[in-house]
């Protein structure tokens, strides 16, 4: 009885042993599959951060170099290669964020409303952006910085929805009830994207007409193209690169909140 006591001692022992080794062997394959693992998201956004820096050279090049002067509107016709994409992102980012906020109220996720809010911020600097270049290009044009003509209006419209939805983020009720009326906002923005398309149409207006002409330059055309790719690769990258901030606030704030 005491050797066999002894020898079942031996196997238990034995197998114990084997199964921290197998356990170590594990967890050290582990952790080298984990460090030879290509960090994918990490590479694409250094790629979108080095195509839109490609990009930005070859739009300037185009656009100061390459590109014909228009024979009516002069040298501040260039400043179209900047104007209209611009306005592409900032009606892009409004919807954007209605989506975003309504995904967060069905779903409940953060991550929507992060997306929602990075997006909003990225929106405000593009549509301020907006209004200034349409200044810019409307002085030697207009001859006035500003007139109140329909597509400026709804514009100005769009850029005081930005405003107003972080404000209430800023200052509204805390939790999910301010939440809720910014995503009310936000719709109302996205509702104004369909007036600002189609002012142009609905309403006699200075602004010029939406749809390129036929008989542009194709090298204009061409050149459009290239700039509203460049900006569009731009604002993904901003846009990642602020998502993925907001995330890590909104994970500290949680912390605090778990620890106070």
């Amino acid at each position: 009885m005491h050797f066999a006591a002894k020898g079942l001692r031996r196997r238990v022992v034995t197998a114990l042993l084997r199964l921290c080794y197998i356990s170590h062997m594990t967890q050290a394959q582990a952790t080298q599959s984990s460090k030879r693992s290509v960090d994918w998201g990490g590479v694409l956004r250094d790629g979108l951060l080095v195509a839109a820096t490609v990009m930005m050279a070859v739009t300037l090049y185009l656009v100061f170099l390459w590109v014909p002067t228009e024979l009516n509107l002069g040298v501040s016709q260039r400043i179209f290669y900047f104007h209209v994409p611009l306005g592409w992102i900032g009606m892009m980012s409004i919807v954007i964020v209605a989506i975003a906020s309504l995904m967060h109220l069905f779903t409940r996720n953060d991550k929507w409303d992060s997306l929602a809010y990075a997006t909003a911020e990225l929106g405000v600097v593009f549509a301020s952006l907006i209004i200034v270049t349409g200044a810019m290009w409307a002085k030697p044009v207009w001859g006035v910085w500003w007139t109140w003509d329909a597509k400026l209006t709804t514009t100005l419209v769009l850029w005081f929805i930005y405003v107003g939805y972080l404000m209430i983020r800023a200052y509204g009720p805390m939790g999910g009830q301010g939440k809720r009326f910014a995503s009310a906002i936000a719709l109302i923005g996205a509702v104004d994207t369909i007036p600002i398309y189609m002012a142009t149409e609905w309403w006699n207006t200075a602004h010029p007409e939406r749809n390129v002409p036929s008989d542009i330059d194709g090298s204009m055309v061409l050149t459009l193209m290239v700039s509203l790719l460049t900006f569009t690769l731009l604002y993904a990258y901003i846009l990642w690169e602020r998502y993925s901030l907001k995330r890590a606030e909104s994970e500290l704030d949680e912390l605090h909140q778990q620890t106070a």
